[in-house]
C-alpha cells in the first residue's frame, strides 16, 4: 500500500507522490480519489482544489514521471552520428518503459484529448530534429516525418510488448526482440553505407534520397527563391523523393 510522509511535503507534493506510488503499484485503476486522499493524508477536495479532478492530476504525474526520460532524451540530441543517436533513442525509449510500465501505458496508450501531445510532444520533436539530421547527411530514403513516424510507431508497439510479456513474467522469450525490430525498421528508412561515405547501392534510388536531404536543408530557407517558388519545389522534391509519377512521366517522354 503507499504511503507518503505527510509531515516532511506540501498537500499538493503529497498527492503527486502518492498518485506516482499508486499508479507505480497498482496502475490506473489504482489511483482512486479515495486511495490517493487516504495516502496523501488529505481530503478528496483538496485533490480537486490543486489538480481541477482526478485527470489532471493523472496529467501531471505523467508529466512529472516523463521528466527524467525527456531531460535524457535531449541530452541525447547533440553532435555527433545521427543514425547512432536513433539507435540510443530507441533503447532509451524502451529501457523507459520497462522500468516504469504503468506511467508508460498511462503516456501511450491512454486517450486524453489536448494533452496527449502536450506530455510527450517534446519527445518526438527531438526524435524529428534527429531524423532531420540523417536527411541532411544524406542517409534517408523517405521524408523526415514518415520516418520518424515509422520509428516511433514501431518503437511503441516493441516496448507495450515487451511490458506485457515483463508482466508474465516471459520477458527472456522475447531477447532480441527489441534490437531486431530496431534494425528492420532502420533499413527501412536508411540508406546503406558503403565505402568510405554514405551512398545508395545498386538497388537504391539515388534521386529520391538526395530530393529528401535538400528538402531537409531547405529547412534553413533559400533566400534566392519566393514562397511561391519554395512551394512548388518542396512538391517537385516530395514527388522525387516517393517516386511519385515517374515512371509514367519517363514513358510519356521516351527518357530512360
Amino acid at each position: 500500500m503507499a504511503t507518503v510522509d505527510t509531515k516532511t511535503a506540501q498537500p499538493r507534493e503529497r498527492i503527486l507522490r502518492a498518485a506516482a506510488a499508486l499508479l507505480a503499484e497498482g496502475g490506473r485503476e489504482a489511483v482512486s480519489t479515495r486511495a490517493v486522499s487516504a495516502a496523501a493524508g488529505v481530503q478528496a477536495q483538496t485533490i480537486y482544489r490543486h489538480f481541477g479532478d482526478m485527470q489532471g492530476l493523472l496529467d501531471e504525474v505523467a508529466l512529472q514521471g516523463y521528466a527524467t526520460y525527456l531531460a535524457a532524451k535531449q541530452a541525447q540530441d547533440e553532435d555527433g552520428d545521427p543514425v547512432a543517436r536513433l539507435r540510443r533513442g530507441w533503447d532509451l525509449h524502451v529501457a523507459f518503459g520497462l522500468a516504469h510500465p504503468a506511467l508508460y501505458r498511462l503516456l501511450y496508450t491512454e486517450p486524453r484529448p489536448g494533452r496527449q501531445f502536450a506530455i510527450t510532444g517534446d519527445a518526438q520533436q527531438v526524435l524529428l530534429r534527429i531524423v532531420e539530421r540523417v536527411a541532411r547527411s544524406g542517409r534517408l530514403r523517405t521524408g523526415v516525418e514518415a520516418a520518424a513516424a515509422m520509428i516511433h510507431s514501431s518503437g511503441m508497439g516493441v516496448t507495450l510488448t515487451l511490458i506485457a510479456a515483463q508482466a508474465d513474467g516471459r520477458l527472456a522469450d522475447y531477447d532480441g526482440l527489441s534490437e531486431s525490430v530496431r534494425e528492420a525498421v532502420l533499413a527501412s528508412v536508411l540508406t546503406p553505407v558503403g565505402g568510405t561515405g554514405a551512398r545508395p547501392d545498386a538497388g537504391e534510388r539515388p534521386a529520391a534520397v538526395h530530393a529528401v536531404a535538400l528538402k531537409s536543408l531547405m529547412r534553413d530557407g533559400v533566400r534566392s527563391l519566393t514562397s511561391g517558388e519554395r512551394a512548388l519545389l518542396c512538391e517537385w522534391l516530395d514527388r522525387i523523393a516517393t517516386g511519385s509519377g515517374t515512371e509514367t512521366d519517363a514513358r510519356s517522354t521516351g527518357s530512360a
